[in-house]
């Protein structure tokens, strides 16, 4: 037997499959695929993928279905991913370009991506642990405030107004803050936050004793920035998809719609990603360690700026899903969502 054809005609019976949601016959393979052997010989590869574990037999039908096992070796032989055509890559660019902010990158994301794929899109937010600090802003506030901005190289902003009593009027005044300005970036700019946080004490330790009280409030509301943010976020869209593909799970989406609800398990799942930062992460039905979601398959990569991952983005649907376009897409809005976030710290 060809394994090369047998491989043909696994691929045949997902793309059926997935398109019908039926279980499929060795008639309707010859029928609809240019596979060039009788039904006879497509039946007898069809006994030695059921015999290898990769098609199953529902017990209602005399068709196949693909077991996880398929699903895995059809994602694996797949040797390229079709780019998406011009139209749908410039529907993602027109549609993430006009964001604001890091917030509004992330929630766009993700109804970009549900709408894309039609299955529940996932997104990690990046943290400021993961992330570095791209500049410090003071602007002074009325005579007695002043407001600490903090640019992360993610594209997140902070904002914090502090007390400067002390600070002095007039030339004096604009001096020290410049100096304080200059300072701080000199010590924590292109730093991991939870590196510059140590890093900035130092300012204060070396602060004259008419300087201390602006300093300490400035270094204290950094460091309030990162303990605001330090909690892994996850967000995501498109839930009511998966009452449409209602049909492919066993007994009912709640299950599924539970553990959706325990953040701490996606943040997790899509932590658990491969070495390549480049490479689509496909993970299938009993692959996921999550019980209620071993119904379904979560198709994710990770995005960042440069060549450092901050976070991971994705989609979740049953295992009966378009895993080619779905990758494509994925891979396409990660790359796409990386770009925006490289313009934002080179810009």
């Amino acid at each position: 037997m060809s394994e090369e054809r047998k491989l043909m005609v696994l691929r045949a019976i997902v793309q059926d499959y997935v398109q019908t949601s039926e279980p499929v016959g060795s008639k309707a393979l010859v029928d609809r695929h240019h596979l060039g052997v009788s039904a006879a010989t497509v039946r007898n590869d069809m006994a030695q993928l059921e015999e290898e574990g990769l098609i199953h037999a529902p017990h209602t039908s005399a068709g196949r279905v693909p077991t996880d096992a398929g699903y895995r070796v059809f994602v694996d032989r797949l040797s390229q991913l079709k780019p998406l055509s011009a139209g749908e890559r410039r529907a993602i660019s027109q549609f993430l370009e006009g964001a604001v902010d890091l917030d509004d990158v992330v929630d766009r994301t993700v109804r970009l991506l549900a709408g894309l794929t039609r299955q529940v899109a996932v997104m990690q937010y990046p943290s400021l642990t993961r992330s570095t600090v791209r500049h410090i802003e003071l602007v002074p506030v009325g005579a007695a405030h002043l407001m600490v901005i903090l640019i992360v190289n993610t594209g997140r902003v902070e904002q914090r107004v502090v007390e400067a009593r002390n600070l002095p009027t007039g030339t004096e005044g604009e001096q020290l803050v410049a100096r304080l300005r200059s300072s701080l970036n000199d010590l924590a700019a292109g730093v991991p936050f939870t590196v510059a946080t140590t890093q900035l004490r130092r300012l204060v330790e070396d602060a004259s004793a008419d300087e201390q009280p602006i300093v300490e409030a400035i270094v204290s509301a950094l460091s309030d920035a990162l303990v605001e943010e330090r909690e892994e976020r996850v967000v995501l869209a498109g839930q009511a998809n998966l009452a449409r593909s209602g049909g492919d799970f066993a007994t009912s989406i709640a299950p599924i719609l539970e553990a959706l609800e325990e953040h701490v398990v996606l943040l997790r799942l899509l932590g658990q990603l491969g070495d390549d930062p480049d490479a689509v992460s496909v993970r299938i039905g009993s692959e996921n360690p999550v019980t209620g979601l071993q119904t379904t398959s979560l198709v994710s990569m990770g995005y960042g700026s440069g060549l450092e991952r901050v976070a991971s983005l994705g989609v979740l649907g049953p295992t009966r899903m378009d895993y080619p376009t779905t990758m494509a897409s994925v891979r396409a809005v990660a790359r796409y969502v990386s770009q925006i976030l490289d313009e934002n710290q080179n810009g």
